[in-house]
């Protein structure tokens, strides 16, 4: 008799096989790329000193809109180099959110390259080292592999206002980034090109501020991107938000996902006495708190699938009466290149926020970006800075595309299902997690943004649908069970092949051949 396991475990060492070939030939082609190409055009150019930028189309040289995390980190990131920062955020107060509380340690080495990694100090942020997942009274515990790491390299979870205010505190330290309330109405633009923004002061009076280059970064409730992208914002679902007081959860500093009905649950701590609760609710809406349906709810469906040691403090959190919602959003990435602005953050891209990788992306792109401006000493050349910048959509795909199509696929695969291949493929999800080895890390270090290979990415997802049709054709390949594994296959499919669609086949999978991969920095003025 053949084991079911083994069959699974074959299938899948064969795509495993196929990954780390992927990988030997993707390490040279950057290598080569990186050593011949990129730095061609580098040597073509001045490269700007501390202090060096300056515009003369007004008092800064980038205007910022937005000081989340992303819009605080380029600050710091552009006013570090030496540009002079205009900083214009609605609502200085600290931030007050149920999402944007788990930093993954991809995030977290982005953070160190901006020389940001202090922002999650004195913050009471907690160490995260991986996930545990539940199902059906079973769990696995996933850790994150950090072993070629430094010690202090994991995720980080906290209050997403204190990290937030802590990444604007070290901007506006910088003398030439200036950090302003004020709501941004509209973008100014002439011929085309934006340059700049019109924007209300906290005490209501009308200002316009002007520079080289705008970057827009208001967030998930953008107002701005619409002239600047093409939105198709999709809601998939909403989370429910709660605040355990001292629980203690099965699995210390980690992450906890319960495959529940109809959708998954997060638990994860936030601080040294607190855990957040994040309940999915699938649809775009949810039970009314104010006449009670949620603490039903919350209480009669949701409280009965958790672990018995999660069990008491979450209904003393539903009886506490702290409920909050708000609704998951995605939306890929489809910009228009437009002279003189830029979207970034939630604004430019977002996925569903189970995976927990939306800070991940925007460091990431930070990082991108920083390096793809650094050469540049004049941003005046607004068309010819739109034409170089082209890069930046194509050089981020690796890392946004890899964390998003596995947002989107694995909210899909966690999803309670009454149909029998949805079923058998959470399930072979699970299963094929719980196995270990590389086949719990791998797709742990593509959750994490350790090592974001789209490929990888893709070989794991068809890798566990395999699994999944073994188990159903052991020990007897009857026909109704070959027909599961069929449409479990084609449900695979159906799931991963319309997010890569979005994400954009090409600058996904082949960013070498995009020309604007290879796009030279615009030679200085002063040549």
């Amino acid at each position: 008799m053949v084991d079911p396991y083994a069959l699974g475990w074959s299938f899948a060492s064969v795509l495993m096989g196929l990954v780390a070939l992927y990988i030997l030939v993707d390490k040279k082609n950057r290598s080569r790329v990186s050593s011949e190409t990129r730095s061609e055009g580098v040597e073509r150019v001045t490269t700007i000193t501390r202090g060096e930028c300056r515009s003369t189309d007004g008092d800064a040289d980038v205007i910022i809109v937005g000081a989340g995390v992303a819009g605080s980190a380029l600050a710091h990131t552009l006013g570090k180099d030496g540009r002079r920062v205009h900083v214009i955020e609605r609502d200085l107060t600290e931030p007050d959110r149920i999402v944007g509380e788990l930093l993954q340690p991809g995030g977290y080495l982005k953070l160190i390259e901006l020389g940001l990694e202090d922002c999650v100090e004195d913050i009471d942020a907690q160490r995260v080292f991986g996930y545990a997942l539940f199902k059906d009274g079973k769990n696995t515990r996933l850790s994150y592999p950090l072993e070629k790491f430094h010690s202090d390299v994991s995720g980080r979870s906290f209050h997403n206002g204190r990290f937030i205010q802590r990444m604007r505190e070290k901007a506006a330290s910088l003398p030439n980034v200036r950090l302003e309330q004020g709501t941004v109405t509209s973008l100014l633009e002439e011929n085309g090109t934006v340059k700049g923004v019109q924007y209300k002061t906290k005490d209501g009076n009308e200002l316009t501020a002007n520079a080289p280059l705008t970057i827009v970064c208001d967030g998930c409730f953008s107002n701005l991107r619409r002239s600047l992208c093409n939105p198709q914002v999709d809601v998939p679902s909403s989370f429910v938000g709660l605040v355990l007081e001292n629980c203690e959860l099965p699995y210390a500093n980690h992450g906890h996902v319960i495959l529940a009905d109809p959708s998954p649950i997060l638990f994860y701590p936030i601080s040294s006495t607190e855990v957040r609760c994040l309940v999915d609710v699938p649809g775009k809406k949810v039970p009314s708190i104010a006449n009670g349906e949620m603490e039903k709810y919350l209480k009669n469906m949701v409280a009965p699938q958790l672990p018995s040691e999660i069990y008491d403090s979450f209904v003393a959190a539903v009886d506490g009466g702290n409920i909050r919602t708000m609704p998951n959003r995605s939306m890929p990435a489809d910009p228009h290149p437009t002279p003189g602005a830029l979207l970034m953050g939630d604004a430019f891209n977002m996925r569903h926020p189970l995976t927990g990788g939306g800070m991940t992306v925007a460091l990431s792109d930070i990082v991108v970006l920083r390096d793809l401006l650094k050469p540049l000493r004049d941003l005046n050349d607004a068309r010819t800075l739109c034409k170089y910048l082209e890069s930046f959509y194509t050089l981020r795909k690796p890392v946004a595309s890899t964390i998003n199509t596995l947002a989107g696929a694995l909210y899909k695969v966690f999803c309670a299902s009454p149909d029998r291949a949805r079923k058998e493929m959470r399930q072979a999800c699970f299963d094929y997690l719980s196995l270990g080895g590389v086949f719990s890390m791998g797709p742990v270090s593509l959750l994490s943004g350790l090592n974001p290979r789209p490929l990888s990415l893709v070989l794991h997802f068809f890798a566990v649908a395999v699994y999944g049709v073994g188990r159903l054709l052991v020990p007897f390949p009857s026909p109704s069970r070959i027909w599961i594994g069929a449409r479990l296959i084609s449900g695979a499919s159906a799931i991963i092949f319309p997010i890569i669609k979005a994400e954009g086949v090409r600058q996904m999978f082949f960013p070498a051949t995009v020309p604007a991969y290879y796009r030279a920095p615009p030679v200085s003025r002063d040549h």
